[in-house]
Protein backbone atom coordinates (compact mmCIF):
# COMPACT_ATOMS: atom_id res chain seq x y z
CA UNK A 1 0.00 0.00 0.00
CA UNK A 2 2.52 2.30 1.13
CA UNK A 3 4.69 1.07 -2.27
CA UNK A 4 1.70 2.51 -4.73
CA UNK A 5 -0.07 5.15 -2.78
CA UNK A 6 -0.07 7.42 -6.02
CA UNK A 7 -2.30 4.77 -7.20
CA UNK A 8 -4.52 4.29 -4.08
CA UNK A 9 -4.83 7.87 -3.89
CA UNK A 10 -6.13 8.61 -7.37
CA UNK A 11 -8.24 5.15 -7.22
CA UNK A 12 -10.42 6.19 -4.15
CA UNK A 13 -10.31 10.01 -5.57
CA UNK A 14 -12.10 9.06 -8.72
CA UNK A 15 -14.13 6.21 -7.73
CA UNK A 16 -15.74 7.12 -4.47
CA UNK A 17 -17.33 10.53 -6.28
CA UNK A 18 -18.84 7.76 -9.18
CA UNK A 19 -19.71 4.93 -6.68
CA UNK A 20 -21.32 7.81 -4.60
CA UNK A 21 -23.12 8.93 -7.81
CA UNK A 22 -24.50 5.43 -8.44
CA UNK A 23 -25.54 4.71 -4.73
CA UNK A 24 -27.74 7.94 -5.06
CA UNK A 25 -29.77 7.07 -8.15
CA UNK A 26 -29.82 2.73 -6.76
CA UNK A 27 -30.94 4.31 -3.63
CA UNK A 28 -33.93 6.18 -5.11
CA UNK A 29 -35.05 3.21 -7.38
CA UNK A 30 -35.08 1.60 -3.90
CA UNK A 31 -37.11 4.30 -2.38
CA UNK A 32 -38.92 4.15 -5.55
CA UNK A 33 -40.23 0.58 -5.08
CA UNK A 34 -40.29 0.91 -1.52
CA UNK A 35 -43.34 3.59 -2.04
CA UNK A 36 -44.82 1.47 -4.80
CA UNK A 37 -44.95 -2.03 -2.74
CA UNK A 38 -47.44 0.07 -0.49
CA UNK A 39 -49.78 -0.32 -3.62
CA UNK A 40 -49.99 -3.93 -4.80
CA UNK A 41 -47.64 -6.63 -5.98
CA UNK A 42 -49.05 -6.06 -9.42
CA UNK A 43 -48.08 -2.53 -8.88
CA UNK A 44 -44.16 -3.41 -7.98
CA UNK A 45 -44.10 -6.02 -11.09
CA UNK A 46 -45.54 -3.45 -13.24
CA UNK A 47 -42.88 -0.61 -12.82
CA UNK A 48 -40.33 -3.43 -12.41
CA UNK A 49 -41.19 -4.74 -15.82
CA UNK A 50 -41.42 -1.06 -17.30
CA UNK A 51 -38.10 -0.36 -15.73
CA UNK A 52 -36.82 -3.59 -17.99
CA UNK A 53 -37.09 -1.52 -20.84
CA UNK A 54 -35.46 1.42 -19.63
CA UNK A 55 -32.78 -0.94 -18.59
CA UNK A 56 -32.61 -2.00 -22.22
CA UNK A 57 -31.91 2.12 -22.84
CA UNK A 58 -29.74 2.37 -20.11
CA UNK A 59 -27.15 -0.20 -21.72
CA UNK A 60 -27.12 1.14 -25.08
CA UNK A 61 -26.16 4.51 -23.12
CA UNK A 62 -23.71 3.05 -21.85
CA UNK A 63 -22.09 1.41 -24.54
CA UNK A 64 -22.14 4.42 -26.01
CA UNK A 65 -20.79 6.42 -23.21
CA UNK A 66 -17.95 3.80 -22.81
CA UNK A 67 -17.00 3.51 -26.24
CA UNK A 68 -16.83 7.32 -25.94
CA UNK A 69 -15.18 7.28 -22.63
CA UNK A 70 -12.29 5.12 -23.87
CA UNK A 71 -11.27 7.83 -26.33
CA UNK A 72 -11.54 10.45 -24.45
CA UNK A 73 -9.60 9.19 -21.45
CA UNK A 74 -6.88 8.67 -23.66
CA UNK A 75 -7.36 12.23 -25.46
CA UNK A 76 -7.30 13.63 -21.89
CA UNK A 77 -3.80 11.83 -21.40
CA UNK A 78 -2.27 14.15 -23.92
CA UNK A 79 -4.92 16.88 -23.13
CA UNK A 80 -6.89 17.40 -26.37
CA UNK A 81 -9.30 18.87 -26.00
CA UNK A 82 -10.19 19.80 -29.44
CA UNK A 83 -10.75 16.52 -30.06
CA UNK A 84 -12.36 15.39 -26.83
CA UNK A 85 -15.47 17.91 -28.16
CA UNK A 86 -15.66 15.82 -31.13
CA UNK A 87 -15.94 12.68 -29.94
CA UNK A 88 -18.59 14.25 -27.37
CA UNK A 89 -20.47 15.33 -30.62
CA UNK A 90 -21.07 11.83 -32.19
CA UNK A 91 -21.67 10.12 -29.05
CA UNK A 92 -24.35 12.65 -28.56
CA UNK A 93 -25.85 12.37 -31.64
CA UNK A 94 -25.99 8.83 -31.58
CA UNK A 95 -27.75 8.59 -28.01
CA UNK A 96 -30.13 11.26 -28.76
CA UNK A 97 -31.06 9.03 -31.57
CA UNK A 98 -31.42 5.94 -29.80
CA UNK A 99 -33.02 7.49 -27.18
CA UNK A 100 -36.16 8.97 -29.48
CA UNK A 101 -36.42 5.35 -30.57
CA UNK A 102 -37.27 3.82 -27.28
CA UNK A 103 -39.83 7.34 -26.52
CA UNK A 104 -41.69 6.69 -29.45
CA UNK A 105 -42.09 2.98 -28.25
CA UNK A 106 -42.70 3.59 -24.66
CA UNK A 107 -45.56 6.06 -25.84
CA UNK A 108 -47.66 4.92 -28.37
CA UNK A 109 -46.91 1.27 -27.73
CA UNK A 110 -46.66 0.91 -23.73
CA UNK A 111 -48.63 -2.73 -23.82
CA UNK A 112 -46.57 -4.31 -26.55
CA UNK A 113 -43.63 -3.41 -24.80
CA UNK A 114 -45.12 -4.61 -21.31
CA UNK A 115 -46.09 -8.17 -23.25
CA UNK A 116 -42.32 -8.92 -23.79
CA UNK A 117 -41.88 -9.02 -19.92
CA UNK A 118 -45.21 -10.62 -18.54
CA UNK A 119 -47.99 -12.15 -19.31
CA UNK A 120 -50.81 -10.68 -16.58
CA UNK A 121 -52.96 -8.04 -17.35
CA UNK A 122 -52.75 -6.22 -14.54
CA UNK A 123 -49.24 -6.03 -14.55
CA UNK A 124 -49.32 -4.95 -17.87
CA UNK A 125 -51.56 -2.28 -16.96
CA UNK A 126 -49.59 -0.32 -14.32
CA UNK A 127 -46.57 -1.04 -16.40
CA UNK A 128 -47.94 0.61 -19.08
CA UNK A 129 -49.09 3.32 -17.20
CA UNK A 130 -45.94 4.05 -16.24
CA UNK A 131 -44.20 3.56 -19.26
CA UNK A 132 -46.14 6.11 -21.29
CA UNK A 133 -45.04 8.94 -19.26
CA UNK A 134 -41.79 8.02 -17.88
CA UNK A 135 -41.00 7.51 -21.91
CA UNK A 136 -40.70 11.61 -22.55
CA UNK A 137 -37.56 11.64 -20.44
CA UNK A 138 -35.55 8.97 -21.87
CA UNK A 139 -33.94 12.08 -24.34
CA UNK A 140 -32.71 14.50 -21.85
CA UNK A 141 -31.49 10.97 -19.97
CA UNK A 142 -29.07 10.27 -22.68
CA UNK A 143 -27.73 14.03 -22.79
CA UNK A 144 -26.87 13.97 -19.42
CA UNK A 145 -25.55 10.44 -19.47
CA UNK A 146 -23.32 10.91 -22.38
CA UNK A 147 -22.33 14.62 -20.25
CA UNK A 148 -21.26 12.76 -17.57
CA UNK A 149 -19.01 10.23 -18.84
CA UNK A 150 -16.96 12.53 -20.74
CA UNK A 151 -16.62 14.92 -17.78
CA UNK A 152 -15.36 11.38 -15.78
CA UNK A 153 -12.65 10.53 -18.22
CA UNK A 154 -11.76 13.96 -17.90
CA UNK A 155 -11.40 13.52 -14.05
CA UNK A 156 -14.26 15.66 -13.10
CA UNK A 157 -16.35 13.16 -10.88
CA UNK A 158 -17.67 16.18 -8.53
CA UNK A 159 -19.76 18.32 -10.94
CA UNK A 160 -22.08 15.04 -11.73
CA UNK A 161 -22.49 14.35 -8.43
CA UNK A 162 -23.61 17.28 -7.28
CA UNK A 163 -26.10 17.61 -9.92
CA UNK A 164 -27.72 14.10 -9.26
CA UNK A 165 -27.63 14.84 -5.25
CA UNK A 166 -30.15 17.69 -6.72
CA UNK A 167 -32.16 15.85 -8.62
CA UNK A 168 -32.64 12.99 -7.01
CA UNK A 169 -33.73 14.66 -3.74
CA UNK A 170 -36.65 16.68 -6.15
CA UNK A 171 -37.51 13.08 -7.47
CA UNK A 172 -37.86 12.04 -3.86
CA UNK A 173 -39.56 15.00 -2.77
CA UNK A 174 -42.07 14.35 -6.00
CA UNK A 175 -42.75 10.87 -5.32
CA UNK A 176 -43.83 11.56 -1.99
CA UNK A 177 -46.25 13.92 -3.39
CA UNK A 178 -47.75 12.36 -6.26
CA UNK A 179 -47.68 8.90 -5.68
CA UNK A 180 -49.94 9.24 -2.49
CA UNK A 181 -51.52 12.77 -3.46
CA UNK A 182 -49.92 14.69 -0.51
CA UNK A 183 -49.76 18.63 0.06
CA UNK A 184 -52.84 18.74 -2.02
CA UNK A 185 -52.42 16.59 -4.76
CA UNK A 186 -54.31 13.95 -5.89
CA UNK A 187 -53.05 10.14 -5.16
CA UNK A 188 -51.76 9.30 -8.51
CA UNK A 189 -49.83 5.94 -8.00
CA UNK A 190 -47.16 4.50 -10.08
CA UNK A 191 -48.38 7.81 -12.88
CA UNK A 192 -47.59 9.90 -10.33
CA UNK A 193 -44.02 8.32 -9.81
CA UNK A 194 -43.28 8.35 -13.79
CA UNK A 195 -44.32 11.81 -13.69
CA UNK A 196 -41.71 12.53 -11.26
CA UNK A 197 -38.84 10.74 -12.63
CA UNK A 198 -39.55 13.23 -15.87
CA UNK A 199 -39.65 16.34 -13.99
CA UNK A 200 -36.23 15.22 -12.47
CA UNK A 201 -34.46 13.94 -15.28
CA UNK A 202 -35.35 17.13 -17.69
CA UNK A 203 -34.09 19.49 -14.73
CA UNK A 204 -30.86 17.64 -14.39
CA UNK A 205 -29.93 17.60 -18.10
CA UNK A 206 -30.35 21.59 -18.16
CA UNK A 207 -29.03 22.13 -14.86
CA UNK A 208 -25.74 19.74 -15.95
CA UNK A 209 -25.37 21.79 -19.80
CA UNK A 210 -25.57 25.18 -18.02
CA UNK A 211 -22.97 24.26 -15.47
CA UNK A 212 -20.23 23.11 -17.81
CA UNK A 213 -20.92 26.02 -19.92
CA UNK A 214 -20.80 27.95 -17.60
CA UNK A 215 -17.43 26.37 -16.17
CA UNK A 216 -15.87 25.88 -19.71
CA UNK A 217 -15.41 22.37 -19.20
CA UNK A 218 -14.15 19.67 -21.92
CA UNK A 219 -17.91 19.25 -23.33
CA UNK A 220 -18.76 23.07 -23.46
CA UNK A 221 -19.10 24.68 -26.47
CA UNK A 222 -21.15 26.22 -29.66
CA UNK A 223 -22.76 23.39 -31.63
CA UNK A 224 -20.17 24.39 -34.29
CA UNK A 225 -17.21 22.73 -32.24
CA UNK A 226 -19.22 19.82 -31.19
CA UNK A 227 -21.43 18.86 -34.12
CA UNK A 228 -18.40 19.43 -36.35
CA UNK A 229 -17.75 15.80 -37.44
CA UNK A 230 -14.08 14.72 -39.39
CA UNK A 231 -13.81 11.42 -41.11
CA UNK A 232 -11.33 10.09 -39.26
CA UNK A 233 -12.27 11.04 -35.92
CA UNK A 234 -15.98 9.61 -37.09
CA UNK A 235 -13.55 6.28 -38.35
CA UNK A 236 -11.84 6.19 -35.10
CA UNK A 237 -15.21 6.16 -33.24
CA UNK A 238 -16.99 3.49 -34.88
CA UNK A 239 -14.33 1.05 -34.60
CA UNK A 240 -14.02 1.64 -30.72
CA UNK A 241 -17.47 2.57 -30.10
CA UNK A 242 -19.76 0.20 -32.12
CA UNK A 243 -18.29 -3.05 -30.52
CA UNK A 244 -19.60 -1.89 -27.15
CA UNK A 245 -22.75 -0.91 -28.25
CA UNK A 246 -23.26 -4.39 -29.71
CA UNK A 247 -21.89 -5.92 -26.49
CA UNK A 248 -24.34 -4.30 -24.53
CA UNK A 249 -27.57 -4.93 -26.91
CA UNK A 250 -25.94 -8.31 -27.31
CA UNK A 251 -25.97 -8.41 -23.59
CA UNK A 252 -28.73 -6.37 -22.79
CA UNK A 253 -31.28 -8.50 -25.16
CA UNK A 254 -29.69 -11.60 -23.26
CA UNK A 255 -30.66 -10.15 -19.56
CA UNK A 256 -34.19 -8.83 -21.23
CA UNK A 257 -34.29 -12.60 -21.79
CA UNK A 258 -33.92 -13.54 -18.01
CA UNK A 259 -36.99 -11.16 -17.12
CA UNK A 260 -39.03 -12.23 -19.43
CA UNK A 261 -38.36 -15.94 -17.87
CA UNK A 262 -39.03 -14.42 -14.33
CA UNK A 263 -42.07 -12.77 -15.92
CA UNK A 264 -43.92 -16.23 -16.64
CA UNK A 265 -42.29 -17.68 -13.61
CA UNK A 266 -45.11 -15.71 -12.13
CA UNK A 267 -45.81 -12.17 -10.56
CA UNK A 268 -44.78 -13.35 -7.17
CA UNK A 269 -41.36 -14.35 -8.80
CA UNK A 270 -41.26 -11.24 -11.27
CA UNK A 271 -41.98 -8.57 -7.54
CA UNK A 272 -39.22 -10.45 -5.90
CA UNK A 273 -36.56 -9.73 -8.77
CA UNK A 274 -37.74 -6.46 -9.14
CA UNK A 275 -37.17 -5.66 -5.27
CA UNK A 276 -34.27 -8.23 -5.31
CA UNK A 277 -32.31 -6.31 -8.61
CA UNK A 278 -32.64 -2.98 -6.91
CA UNK A 279 -30.87 -4.18 -3.61
CA UNK A 280 -28.25 -5.36 -5.79
CA UNK A 281 -27.39 -2.34 -7.68
CA UNK A 282 -26.79 -0.70 -4.49
CA UNK A 283 -24.72 -3.77 -3.71
CA UNK A 284 -22.24 -3.20 -6.84
CA UNK A 285 -22.03 0.30 -6.84
CA UNK A 286 -18.59 0.05 -5.18
CA UNK A 287 -17.53 -2.36 -8.00
CA UNK A 288 -18.99 0.05 -10.82
CA UNK A 289 -17.18 2.61 -9.59
CA UNK A 290 -14.44 0.54 -9.36
CA UNK A 291 -14.63 -0.37 -12.96
CA UNK A 292 -14.99 3.45 -14.11
CA UNK A 293 -12.18 4.42 -11.98
CA UNK A 294 -9.88 1.22 -13.86
CA UNK A 295 -10.82 2.72 -16.97
CA UNK A 296 -10.18 6.48 -16.66
CA UNK A 297 -6.82 5.49 -14.67
CA UNK A 298 -5.76 3.25 -17.44
CA UNK A 299 -7.52 5.41 -20.32
CA UNK A 300 -5.16 8.59 -18.85
CA UNK A 301 -2.09 6.47 -19.01
CA UNK A 302 -2.40 4.58 -22.88
CA UNK A 303 -2.52 8.21 -24.20
CA UNK A 304 0.67 9.31 -22.49
CA UNK A 305 1.98 5.73 -23.86
CA UNK A 306 3.03 4.41 -19.86
CA UNK A 307 2.66 0.83 -20.88
CA UNK A 308 4.43 -1.33 -18.10
CA UNK A 309 2.47 1.34 -14.99
CA UNK A 310 -0.66 0.24 -17.32
CA UNK A 311 0.06 -3.46 -17.09
CA UNK A 312 1.32 -3.57 -13.35
CA UNK A 313 -2.05 -1.35 -12.81
CA UNK A 314 -4.28 -3.83 -14.35
CA UNK A 315 -3.19 -6.53 -12.14
CA UNK A 316 -3.39 -4.33 -8.85
CA UNK A 317 -7.17 -3.54 -10.13
CA UNK A 318 -8.17 -7.73 -10.32
CA UNK A 319 -6.84 -7.82 -6.90
CA UNK A 320 -9.04 -4.96 -5.23
CA UNK A 321 -12.32 -5.90 -7.44
CA UNK A 322 -11.35 -9.60 -5.81
CA UNK A 323 -11.47 -8.81 -2.26
CA UNK A 324 -13.89 -6.01 -2.57
CA UNK A 325 -16.65 -8.26 -4.08
CA UNK A 326 -15.64 -10.56 -1.18
CA UNK A 327 -16.08 -8.38 1.72
CA UNK A 328 -19.17 -6.82 0.13
CA UNK A 329 -20.96 -10.37 -0.64
CA UNK A 330 -20.24 -11.83 2.15
CA UNK A 331 -21.94 -9.24 4.22
CA UNK A 332 -25.12 -8.86 1.59
CA UNK A 333 -25.53 -12.84 2.62
CA UNK A 334 -25.38 -12.01 6.32
CA UNK A 335 -28.02 -9.20 5.98
CA UNK A 336 -30.27 -10.50 2.88
CA UNK A 337 -33.05 -11.78 5.24
CA UNK A 338 -33.68 -8.38 7.56
CA UNK A 339 -33.42 -6.20 4.29
CA UNK A 340 -36.52 -8.70 3.24
CA UNK A 341 -38.39 -8.16 6.39
CA UNK A 342 -38.69 -4.38 5.44
CA UNK A 343 -41.11 -4.85 2.65
CA UNK A 344 -44.64 -5.38 3.03
CA UNK A 345 -45.07 -8.24 0.97
CA UNK A 346 -45.99 -12.39 0.81
CA UNK A 347 -44.16 -14.80 2.30
CA UNK A 348 -43.54 -16.39 -1.26
CA UNK A 349 -41.56 -12.94 -1.98
CA UNK A 350 -39.74 -13.18 1.11
CA UNK A 351 -38.22 -16.41 0.48
CA UNK A 352 -37.17 -15.73 -3.22
CA UNK A 353 -35.85 -12.39 -2.07
CA UNK A 354 -33.37 -13.97 0.00
CA UNK A 355 -32.51 -16.50 -1.66
CA UNK A 356 -32.23 -14.59 -4.64
CA UNK A 357 -29.82 -11.92 -2.38
CA UNK A 358 -27.34 -15.13 -1.08
CA UNK A 359 -26.98 -16.38 -4.68
CA UNK A 360 -25.26 -13.28 -6.11
CA UNK A 361 -23.65 -12.38 -2.59
CA UNK A 362 -21.77 -16.06 -3.20
CA UNK A 363 -21.06 -15.10 -6.88
CA UNK A 364 -20.07 -11.35 -6.48
CA UNK A 365 -16.35 -11.66 -5.96
CA UNK A 366 -16.25 -13.64 -9.37
CA UNK A 367 -18.59 -10.59 -11.38
CA UNK A 368 -16.16 -7.99 -9.76
CA UNK A 369 -13.74 -9.08 -11.31
CA UNK A 370 -15.47 -9.68 -14.58
CA UNK A 371 -16.56 -5.99 -14.49
CA UNK A 372 -13.53 -4.52 -13.38
CA UNK A 373 -11.86 -6.75 -16.47
CA UNK A 374 -14.35 -5.76 -19.63
CA UNK A 375 -15.25 -2.08 -18.45
CA UNK A 376 -11.82 -1.19 -17.65
CA UNK A 377 -9.08 -2.79 -18.57
CA UNK A 378 -10.02 -4.38 -21.54
CA UNK A 379 -11.61 -1.42 -22.67
CA UNK A 380 -9.28 1.37 -22.27
CA UNK A 381 -7.19 0.19 -24.24
CA UNK A 382 -10.08 -0.74 -27.29
CA UNK A 383 -10.15 -3.83 -26.96
CA UNK A 384 -13.71 -3.98 -27.53
CA UNK A 385 -14.67 -6.68 -30.07
CA UNK A 386 -13.05 -9.30 -27.42
CA UNK A 387 -14.60 -8.01 -24.73
CA UNK A 388 -18.46 -8.49 -27.26
CA UNK A 389 -17.09 -11.77 -27.88
CA UNK A 390 -16.19 -12.96 -24.33
CA UNK A 391 -19.99 -11.18 -23.19
CA UNK A 392 -22.58 -12.23 -25.75
CA UNK A 393 -21.17 -15.81 -25.47
CA UNK A 394 -21.85 -16.21 -21.39
CA UNK A 395 -25.07 -14.45 -21.70
CA UNK A 396 -26.26 -15.99 -24.93
CA UNK A 397 -24.31 -19.40 -24.69
CA UNK A 398 -24.67 -20.03 -20.79
CA UNK A 399 -27.11 -18.11 -19.58
CA UNK A 400 -30.37 -17.97 -21.64
CA UNK A 401 -30.45 -21.51 -22.47
CA UNK A 402 -30.00 -22.41 -18.21
CA UNK A 403 -32.66 -19.84 -17.61
CA UNK A 404 -35.04 -21.39 -20.16
CA UNK A 405 -34.23 -24.74 -19.17
CA UNK A 406 -34.03 -24.48 -15.04
CA UNK A 407 -37.01 -21.64 -14.67
CA UNK A 408 -39.59 -22.64 -17.13
CA UNK A 409 -38.52 -26.36 -18.31
CA UNK A 410 -37.55 -28.15 -14.81
CA UNK A 411 -39.57 -25.22 -12.81
CA UNK A 412 -36.67 -24.83 -10.34
CA UNK A 413 -37.69 -22.41 -7.87
CA UNK A 414 -36.38 -18.71 -8.53
CA UNK A 415 -32.86 -18.80 -6.37
CA UNK A 416 -31.65 -21.65 -8.02
CA UNK A 417 -32.63 -20.43 -11.39
CA UNK A 418 -30.75 -17.14 -10.81
CA UNK A 419 -27.30 -19.50 -9.51
CA UNK A 420 -27.82 -20.86 -12.88
CA UNK A 421 -28.34 -17.97 -15.00
CA UNK A 422 -25.25 -16.71 -12.89
CA UNK A 423 -22.75 -19.52 -14.20
CA UNK A 424 -22.02 -17.66 -16.81
CA UNK A 425 -19.68 -15.55 -14.66
CA UNK A 426 -17.02 -18.43 -13.78
CA UNK A 427 -17.11 -19.15 -17.15
CA UNK A 428 -16.07 -15.15 -18.48
CA UNK A 429 -13.39 -15.22 -15.64
CA UNK A 430 -10.84 -17.17 -17.36
CA UNK A 431 -10.70 -15.54 -20.52
CA UNK A 432 -10.83 -11.77 -19.07
CA UNK A 433 -7.44 -12.69 -16.75
CA UNK A 434 -5.69 -14.44 -19.53
CA UNK A 435 -6.59 -11.55 -21.65
CA UNK A 436 -5.56 -9.07 -19.86
CA UNK A 437 -2.17 -10.97 -18.54
CA UNK A 438 -1.46 -11.15 -22.79
CA UNK A 439 -1.11 -7.60 -22.71
CA UNK A 440 -2.74 -7.60 -26.28
CA UNK A 441 -5.60 -4.75 -24.94
CA UNK A 442 -2.65 -2.29 -24.34
CA UNK A 443 -3.26 -0.07 -27.34
CA UNK A 444 -2.66 3.84 -27.93
CA UNK A 445 -5.48 5.05 -29.53
CA UNK A 446 -4.83 8.95 -29.93
CA UNK A 447 -1.21 8.85 -30.74
CA UNK A 448 -0.31 10.44 -34.34
CA UNK A 449 -4.36 11.23 -34.44
CA UNK A 450 -4.97 13.84 -37.07
CA UNK A 451 -8.56 14.23 -35.93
Amino acid sequence: MTENKGFYTKLIAIALPIALQQLIVSSLNLVDIFMISSLSKEAIAGVGAANRFFFLLNLFLFGMSSGSSILTAQFWGVKDVKSIKKVYGLSLTIAMAGSFFFTLLAVIFPSFVMSIFTTDPLVISEGSNYLRIVGLSYVFTSITFITVFVLRSTNNVRLPLKVTVIAISMNTFFNWILIFGHLGFKAMGVEGAAIATVMARTFECFFMIYLVNKYKLPPSGTPKQIFRFSKTMTKKFAVIAFPVVLNEILWSTGVTMYAAVYGRMGTDVLAAMTITQTIEQIAFVLISGLGNACGIMLGNSLGEGKFERVYEDAKRFMKVAFYTGAVIGMTLMLVAPYIAKLYSVSDTVYYNMVGSLTVFGLFLMIKSVNMVIIVGILRSGGDTTYCAIMDAAGVWVIGVPLAFITGLYLKWDLPYVYAAVLFEELAKIGFGVHRTLSKKWMNNLVEDSNS
